[in-house]
């Protein structure tokens, strides 16, 4: 199991990683077809995302303050699923374009990540 969630943590970084700084820094394109959020809206989230990312692997990776990593899974899930339910004001096609479907898939596994290091494998 712990070899799985160190498998997740990873891709869920690289995902928020890219995710993040597409939202910090390429906001333009989301606001023009997300109107939900004004620019700093996006951008926090952005950044949201990227300390997030660094935080699922740090912590985990130095052993310092490991708990960390359970808690950037945890907001990390509430924020995907959270923006989902933003996207689905706009569209609730099963399509690969959708950023519904990557929320709500990037946001149940960070919450099985949370979940695993807190119950499953936890971090000494």
């Amino acid at each position: 199991m712990n070899i799985t969630l160190w498998v997740l943590q990873a891709v869920l970084a690289f995902l928020y990683l890219a995710g993040g700084y597409f939202k910090a820094f390429k906001f333009d394109e989301l606001a023009s077809q997300y109107t939900a959020l004004p620019h700093g809206g996006w951008r926090a989230l952005g950044v949201l995302e990227m300390l997030g990312a660094v935080l699922l692997i740090v912590p985990a990776a130095t052993k310092w303050m490991p708990g960390m990593t359970t808690v950037a899974a945890a907001l990390l899930a509430l924020e995907g699923l959270a923006l989902a339910a933003l996207f689905s004001r706009y569209s609730l096609k099963p399509t690969a374009e959708n950023p519904l479907l990557w929320n709500v898939v990037m946001g149940l596994l960070a919450a099985f990540v949370a979940y695993g290091r807190y119950a499953l494998s936890p971090l000494s």
